[in-house]
Formats: C-alpha cells, structure tokens, sequence
C-alpha cells in the first residue's frame, strides 16, 4: 500500500474549494444528471458557494447534500478530509481526542466528526463470505476480575468471520448461544463455505443447517488438525483489533464497541489496496449517505 504524506494532501486539498470539486467529481463522475433538463449538462461553480449550476437551467447541486458534509459549514470541508486523512494515516487508528487536539476543534466537534467518519466506513453484509471461513468469538472490555474469556465479568462478546486471505467481519452480539451464534453466521456466511470454528457447543448445528464445519477442539489443546483445519486466522484478527483498542482507545464502552469494530474490520480488508488508505476512506465517505 502507499504513503499518503501531509504533502500528498496540501498538494490534492489545498483549501475547501479543491474539497468540493474532488467530492463532485466522485458523486458525478459521468457529470451531472440535471433533473429539469432530464439528461446529463454542464455545470459550473457558483461563486462563494458550495454549488453548482445547469448552464441551460440554472439548477442548483450542492455535492454536501446527503454525505456526512451536509450540515457543515462550507468552510469547514477541509477539516473533515483532513480529519479522515489522520484518521487514515495509523494502522490502529486516532482517539476522538487526539482528533480534536491535531484539528484544533473542540472536543465535541472532534467526537461529532470521528464517529460520522467511523459510521460511514461500516460496510454491513450485503456481500456474505465463501470459501474457507473462519469464525470465532471474543470478548472486549469490562472488569479485569476472575476467569478470563467466557467467565469474565461485563466484557461484550464479539463474534469474527474471516476469509482466509480475504474479508473480516465483526458483529457485537448479546450472548454466545446457538440461537443468537447460528442465525448471526447464516446471514453472513453461504452455505456452500467450508466453516471452521473451535469446540464451543453453540457451533455444533452449523452442519445440520448445511455447512461444511470443521472443528478444531481447542478444549483439549488442540490448535491444527491435518495442516489446515484451524482457526489462527480469525485469532489474528482478534490480536490485532485488542492491540488496536488497547493502544489507541484504551477503554470502549458496549455501546460504542460496534463502531470500533467496523473501523478495524474496514481497515483489515483493505489492507492489501495499492492506494494509500486515505484514498480508500475518502471514497468509501463520499459514497455513504448520512
């Protein structure tokens, strides 16, 4: 993947107006479609304001209207791009504080614009995983008191799907029984996959509903069963997102935790772009509609 230095950015988004012009030409990249004139014209900038105009007709686009952009002051664009470039630039992320400080906003404003940020690069599961999957549950956050995993206090359960050498996906769910594991992996998983999971009995219907599940029992010290019956890949993934709340956001409440995990789980998949990640997270920001 390639750098994207604080030069690369005061060269591509000197000041609001270049910021404007680089999201229409992301929203309209086959011109705008002017909705009287019913066909696709010119437009040009309207002086002084974040629109654009039909030369035909006058009609009036402002590129902002149904982004995370749209009730910011014009003159604020570039801080938001500038904020996705910080956020863009460390592997394991940027606190909203951190945000707010290098910004110089105020905190509440650098709160508002990290979890819009992080709201838009949540990429949900209207594309369901194939191939060899991987699944796994851990828990985040609470009381550092008694058992760990299964048996710790006031931790939220996460459950993992990754594609070995592909996508990662991480759902914040209530509990680890089958009734709320199952339903959570056949939404997102098709059939047709190979499933791969440890002993947890929650797991244990996934061939009755149609899947080809491997099981690795970890019960029993067991981590790799005939070279390639495993699950080190979701436990990877699982290592990395710790570190990253662990380094960066120190504590996550539950509520919030969905969140944290989507902004991982987006950086996980697209760690292997040519294009700088910022890149990746401008585009996939002007496409969300708030």
């Amino acid at each position: 993947m390639k750098k994207y230095t604080t030069n690369d950015f005061d060269r591509d988004f000197p000041d609001n107006d270049s910021c404007l012009e680089w999201l229409k030409n992301q929203k309209y990249p086959k011109g705008i479609f002017c909705q009287k004139c019913q066909r696709v014209t010119n437009h040009y900038r309207i002086h002084g304001r974040p629109c654009y105009s039909c030369e035909f007709c006058g009609t009036h686009v402002y590129p902002m209207a149904g982004t995370i952009f749209e009730d910011t002051k014009f003159s604020h664009l570039r801080l938001w791009f500038k904020a996705i470039a910080y956020m863009a630039v460390t592997r394991c992320g940027i606190s909203s504080r951190q945000l707010s400080r290098d910004l110089g906003v105020t905190v509440k404003t650098g709160w508002r614009m990290w979890t819009e940020i992080r709201k838009a690069l949540a990429e949900g599961n209207a594309i369901k995983f194939l191939g060899h999957v991987e699944v796994d549950e851990t828990y985040i956050g609470g009381k550092a008191r008694g058992k760990r995993g299964r048996g710790s206090e006031n931790k939220t359960v996460v459950l993992g799907i990754v594609e070995r050498k592909g996508r990662a996906r991480g759902i914040v769910v209530p509990d680890i029984k089958a009734k709320t594991l199952i339903p959570a992996i056949e939404a997102n998983v098709l059939k047709d996959a190979i499933v791969y999971t440890d002993d947890l009995h929650s797991y244990d219907k996934l061939s009755n509903r149609g899947f080809n599940h491997k099981v690795v029992e970890h019960s029993q010290n067991v981590y790799v069963v005939a070279g390639d019956i495993h699950t080190n890949c979701v436990e990877g993934f699982w290592s990395q997102l710790k570190r990253s709340i662990d380094g960066t956001y120190h504590h996550v409440t539950a509520h919030h935790l969905q969140g944290y995990v989507d902004e991982y789980s987006f950086r996980y998949n697209h760690r292997k772009d040519e294009q700088p990640m910022f890149e990746t997270m401008l585009e996939k920001v002007a496409r969300y509609s708030s």
